[in-house]
């Protein structure tokens, strides 16, 4: 893959797809995808450079930083001339005293942003990461996925911590700041404090909800990286009705994978024959419907293995008719699954 989009104004072009690292983290932790092998998460992601792909996504949050470890390992004997750009996070921390496998706690105090970031540093072995993103808005409280928890009295104010990530900015720490999971009431107070450069939200042919945020980066030449486009594996085409996911697996306590599932499955099934048409996989066409969004640069796509990667890499290079868009379209009005506008 060669193909490349300009990231906002930050002076990097990127793939239309980048490496996820949340489901190589391994197990024992709140949000586990379960088991993983390190030596298959490590040639995972030499294999995704190998494809073309250009930047990685990852986090400190992600298994307890074993994630950002075994970037670091991967990356460590590729030349600087062909590395990818390393995106990371910071606000999701375990402090002293917490279970740590239980849930972390949402936290942007600034002296935590920066010991979260000079840890980030060491494990990845690189003296700046291209893309510092704060994971979610500061509550103080712990956190709990896809709802918003209780806010703590002693929770960081926006503009406090934004101000911090415009400075570690100025530092030289980091090349670009961005916002994961912000909306648009959000991003438009930091961009008064110093310009968003990138936001993250999660966006897939299910979970359409984020169409304010992209459109208010379109207007602000603010790159968009989005996440679960494929829906944590829900829409990949090899997901079946009859799969029993590990108690583990974080999955298996969602809506999506439970209650919603029959609408979601019936979306892949619409989605099916217009895969054989450009004889590629479910997967690619979802891709990229996902990229094919205005205002999008990039999606984010995880891998357990390099096979994985392989079924998916190319959908970078593939175009859709807008026949095919309309197809889409009709199909999740049909079936039901999910909520946002249908069409790009």
């Amino acid at each position: 893959m060669t193909t490349t989009r300009p990231f906002g104004d930050t002076g990097m072009d990127i793939t239309p797809l980048g490496l996820g690292t949340w489901v190589i983290a391994g197990q024992g932790w709140e949000y586990s995808w379960g088991a993983t092998e390190d030596a298959e998460s490590i040639a995972a992601i030499r294999h995704a450079v190998d494809r073309g792909l250009n930047w990685l996504d990852t986090a400190p949050a992600y298994g307890l930083g074993h994630a950002e470890t075994l970037v670091g390992k991967a990356l460590a004997d590729i030349p600087d001339s062909e590395r990818p750009y390393i995106f990371t996070k910071t606000g999701l921390i375990w402090e002293d005293g917490d279970d740590r496998q239980g849930p972390p706690r949402r936290i942007m105090r600034p002296e935590a942003v920066r010991a979260e970031l000079e840890a980030s540093l060491r494990r990845l072995r690189v003296e700046q990461v291209d893309l510092l993103q704060v994971h979610w808005p500061d509550t103080g409280a712990v956190f709990v996925y896809q709802e918003d928890g209780e806010v703590s009295a002693e929770a960081t104010p926006l503009e406090e911590y934004w101000q911090v990530m415009a400075d570690l900015k100025k530092e030289g720490k980091v090349r670009a700041i961005g916002l994961s999971n912000h909306d648009a009431a959000q991003l438009e107070i930091a961009e008064s404090i110093a310009h968003v450069d990138a936001i993250q939200p999660p966006f897939s042919a299910i979970n359409r909800g984020a169409a304010p945020e992209i459109a208010w980066a379109r207007a602000h030449d603010t790159g968009v990286i989005v996440y679960s486009p494929l829906h944590s594996g829900l829409l990949s085409g090899a997901f079946t009705a009859d799969r029993v996911l590990a108690a583990d697996d974080w999955r298996s306590r969602t809506a999506d994978f439970t209650t919603a599932l029959p609408a979601n499955l019936a979306l892949v099934d619409a989605i099916r024959p217009i895969a054989a048409r450009h004889g590629v996989s479910v997967a690619e066409v979802v891709l990229a419907w996902t990229t094919s969004w205005s205002g999008i640069t990039g999606a984010i796509v995880g891998a357990r293995n390099p096979g994985q990667i392989d079924g998916w890499a190319d959908a970078g290079t593939l175009t859709l008719t807008a026949a095919d868009l309309d197809e889409i379209a009709t199909a999740i009005t049909t079936t039901g699954a999910g909520t946002g506008p249908v069409r790009p």
